[in-house]
């Protein structure tokens, strides 16, 4: 969903007060990654003409410019470590209201591409640049999860 539509297209508060955020929207190209998600799994696009995997998903290689064809799915091992972070106090899409404070963060993942997230099980003091995560999953729906990260132990 993009701006302040919901599902049935009705735009404005009450569209507002029933739409969800954090629902992903599935298409053919997208289906692999969502629904390995749901299975607790992370996945990456690699160009088998330049090498380089990239995140988010994409039918083309971002780097060399490869089509479909060159570029497939991968499972990442899971592990990154933190770029940056921001902790979010307000957001008034809903469910993240229920959620404030969260940490917003960008993290490397272990195969090079960065990824935005969401960090879990953590509070900001005890955040630092550098610091080893691993991928961990939240249910956002029947059937449906999104990928966090948490501090590896």
């Amino acid at each position: 969903m993009s701006g302040t539509s919901g599902a049935n297209g009705a735009s404005g508060p009450a569209a507002r007060a029933t739409a969800r955020y954090d629902l992903p929207e599935a298409d053919d190209f997208t289906r692999p990654y969502w629904e390995a998600a749901a299975r607790g799994r992370l996945l990456l696009r690699r160009c088998a003409e330049c090498g380089r995997a990239h995140h988010y998903p994409r039918e083309f290689c971002p780097f060399c410019w490869a089509g479909e064809d060159r570029v497939r799915w991968e499972e990442a091992e899971g592990a990154a470590v933190l770029y940056t972070w921001s902790v979010i106090h307000r957001n008034d899409l809903p469910p993240f209201g229920e959620r404030v404070p969260y940490v917003a963060a960008v993290v490397d993942l272990a195969e090079g591409p960065r990824m935005m997230t969401e960090l879990v099980d953590c509070g900001a003091a005890e955040l630092s640049i550098g610091m080893p995560l691993r991928v961990a999953f939240r249910e956002s729906g029947p059937g449906a999860a999104v990928p966090v990260f948490r501090p590896e132990s």
